[in-house]
């Protein structure tokens, strides 16, 4: 009984492995099978390209790619054309399909040394460097690749110079600016300080000149000669009380186009003076022309 369980286990077990063998081998055969029709859409997408029916053959190497992953030449011949028509960007998603695709290192080589293409037109030097490495990793035998690649680090370093002057360009640039702004304030502070001391100074003038003004009007602080000869003029007056009726600070001043008291009494006193005048002669001149009557003796 043991053994006949041994057996039947054994044949099931045999069966089982069978069966995957069976099922890889045709899992493969449908691999082939689709591979051969991705290859022959290739083909005659390489035909119409050929042709310049771009629109045909983009289609027959899309429906190429989608039979068959295995397929590296469908992608590549259609990043090529798309290189062509300068569409990089599309070139490159179809050279990186075809890098991965790629089972032998000639199609890995010509996949990453046409992304170096793509990099190099894009002006992206360090990529290109490391794209042109690995296309020589795969075929170190390439002259065409080594010389892109020297290319390439030779445009990388001219793009970090220039990358470099450019850093220092705007550096200084901005030092200048930066002085210039501060040079600028300088001038400003220096401006608002000369308008505030202008504005001071004009602000004392003003405070001066009003002061002397009131000065000159109350007469308190008046130059040192005059408050001399004030003081020499009031002796003077102190001196000599006959010649005026009030002291000189007392005396009323007359005012604009008014006579004094004074001078009016004199005024009258003189107009008296010529009226009596004038009476006199007028009286003197009735005299003198009075008739005489002549008497006769008869």
């Amino acid at each position: 009984m043991t053994k006949i369980r041994l057996v039947f286990g054994l044949l099931l077990c045999f069966g089982w492995v069978q069966a995957q063998d069976d099922a890889a081998e045709k899992a493969q055969k449908e691999a082939e099978k689709a591979l051969r029709a991705s290859t022959n859409l290739t083909y005659e997408a390489n035909q119409e390209l050929t042709a310049n029916d771009f629109v045909g053959a983009e289609s027959e190497y899309r429906r190429a790619i989608s039979k068959s992953d295995k397929n590296a030449a469908a992608p590549f011949n259609l990043g090529n054309a798309y290189y062509n028509r300068e569409s990089y960007g599309e070139a490159f998603g179809r050279y990186k399909q075809a890098g991965d695709a790629a089972e032998d290192k000639a199609e890995k080589h010509k996949a990453f040394h046409n992304m170096g293409n793509v990099f190099m037109k894009n002006k992206e030097y360090e990529k290109a460097v490391e794209a042109y490495k690995e296309a020589l990793r795969n075929n170190p035998d390439d002259e065409e690749t080594r010389y892109n690649l020297a290319l390439a680090k030779k445009m990388l370093e001219k793009q970090q110079d220039e990358q470099k002057n450019d850093q220092d360009q705007n550096k200084d640039n901005q030092d200048k600016q930066d002085q210039k702004d501060k040079n600028q304030d300088k001038q400003d502070q220096k401006n608002e300080g000369g308008d505030n001391d202008k504005q001071d100074e004009g602000k004392q003038n003003e405070d001066e000149n009003k002061d002397k003004g009131d000065q000159g009007e109350n007469g308190e602080d008046k130059p040192e000669e005059n408050q001399k000869g004030d003081g020499d003029q009031k002796k003077e007056q102190e001196k000599k009380p006959n010649e005026g009726d009030q002291p000189q600070d007392q005396k009323q001043q007359p005012r604009p186009n008014q006579l004094s008291k004074q001078q009016i009494q004199n005024l009258l006193e003189a107009m008296q003076n010529e009226e009596k005048k004038v009476q006199e002669k007028m009286e003197a001149r009735k005299v003198r022309g009075q008739k005489v009557k002549n008497e006769k003796d008869w």
